[in-house]
């Protein structure tokens, strides 16, 4: 499956973006995917996977309550919309997808991730 990331961009402190993942190639039906992102500097990090089908998700602390992970399976496209959005934020942002067979596996660990996007930047300013 091939991964293409969109939707970065410069946005001020206190405000919103969505990020789209799209695929190509294969359905994300069987897919986990995930967001990472990076920072100058820094590992990466895990920021929110969602399972097949829409089914479960999960977040970074530092994110909870402000960023939601979404699958439009119609689409074919994972949506991550970002709200809230702070300076610490500014990273290349990064979807992932591997094959799982359980419907509710969440996938962090970027290790275990199969395909990659080539990533979108994502500035905040304060």
């Amino acid at each position: 499956v091939q991964l293409e990331e969109s939707g970065g961009g410069l946005v001020q402190a206190g405000g919103s973006l969505r990020l789209s993942c799209a695929a190509s190639g294969r359905t994300f039906s069987s897919y986990a995917v995930g967001w990472f992102r990076q920072a100058p500097g820094k590992e990466r990090e895990f920021v929110a996977a969602i399972s097949r089908r829409n089914s479960n998700t999960g977040y970074v602390d530092s994110v909870k309550g402000r960023f939601t992970i979404s699958m439009d399976n119609a689409k074919n496209t994972v949506f991550l919309q970002m709200n809230s959005l702070k300076p610490e934020d500014t990273a290349v942002y990064y979807c992932a997808a591997v094959q799982t067979l359980s419907f509710d596996t969440l996938v962090t660990n970027h290790n275990q991730y199969h395909y990659w996007g080539q990533g979108t930047q994502v500035t905040v300013s304060s």
